[in-house]
């Protein structure tokens, strides 16, 4: 197969591109930086600058659709806003356009999004099937990016969104944010701690999205996250255990809206999500409990 990628020098396009070159597919990433994409991805995997690089008569099989700015690395200014917005709707609105001129054009396209799409679900069981529960900057985000990615299907593309929770990795993402407050022992709740998270192992998310590219049956929303979401304070507790550091310090709510503003409710809010159409679609989660996802990983935080 051939696969393009945007947002293939990401965490997970990272983890994406060694399985796929490790399966012998031909990888393209599209890329603000390609004379990097061979070192980030694998020597084997070509970057391109702009899409018309790619030869019209070069079929694509398949477009993985993960680019956007980290939502959570910074202040949500009005520029920030516009770049969050800009690295997703704008971009995968040049990825449709693209496709629109080509006579061949993809089997499928898996495009990224976030359980962040229903907003702050509190105590409700979110599954596909549920709207958003409460909406704010960043479930715009997500139904914006959802709605401009299935306009593929108008061009007769299986389109696929993934709704991933947050994602477990030793090497970047979440739990490197996590890192060094939780080794120092000054991990702990955030908030309430009542909040609930749901949570996936890199393993399972890259699994997964090979599973959902190749599922012919497969196509809309899924969530992307383990079968048993914890609440925050179950997180902290099962990450100080793997780090064998305490994790008492809570961080109150005051101070994370202080200091982050609307940005903190990504943090005090959450959803109680479950990967229904993933089970129903017959996916295996290789990690299913929280502790051993994290045991797993603590050895290369």
């Amino acid at each position: 197969m051939h696969i393009l990628l945007t947002g293939g020098t990401g965490l997970l396009g990272r983890h994406l591109c060694r399985l796929w070159t490790g399966q012998g597919h031909r990888l393209t990433v599209w890329s603000r930086r390609p004379e990097q994409v061979p070192m980030l991805c694998g020597g084997g995997v070509r970057g391109i600058a702009q899409l018309d690089d790619l030869d019209a008569d070069d079929p694509i099989d398949a477009v993985i659709n993960l680019a956007g700015a980290p939502i959570a690395d910074r202040h949500w200014t009005a520029a920030r806003r516009n770049l969050l917005w800009a690295s997703r709707i704008t971009l995968t609105e040049q990825l449709l356009a693209w496709l629109q001129k080509r006579e061949q054009r993809p089997e499928v396209l898996v495009s990224g999004s976030a359980v962040g799409w229903y907003g702050d679900g509190g105590e409700r069981e979110l599954t596909e099937a549920s709207q958003p529960v409460k909406e704010d900057f960043a479930s715009q985000l997500c139904i914006a990016w959802e709605e401009t990615a299935q306009r593929a299907q108008a061009l007769g593309i299986r389109v696929v969104l993934v709704r991933t929770g947050l994602v477990l990795a030793s090497d970047g993402g979440f739990l490197s944010r996590l890192r060094l407050p939780f080794k120092l022992g000054l991990g702990g709740p955030l908030g309430s701690g009542r909040q609930w998270m749901p949570w996936i192992h890199i393993d399972d998310q890259v699994a997964l999205i090979d599973f959902l590219m190749r599922h012919n049956d497969a196509s809309g929303p899924y969530n992307a996250c383990a079968p048993e979401p914890v609440r925050n304070r179950t997180f902290a507790k099962c990450l100080g255990k793997a780090l064998h550091r305490p994790a008492l310090l809570p961080v109150p709510a005051l101070v994370l809206k202080a200091g982050l503003g609307e940005l903190s409710t990504l943090l005090l809010g959450g959803q109680r999500a479950r990967p229904t159409r993933l089970l129903a679609a017959g996916f295996t989660f290789r990690f299913n409990d929280l502790q051993s996802a994290l045991d797993n990983l603590s050895g290369r935080l």
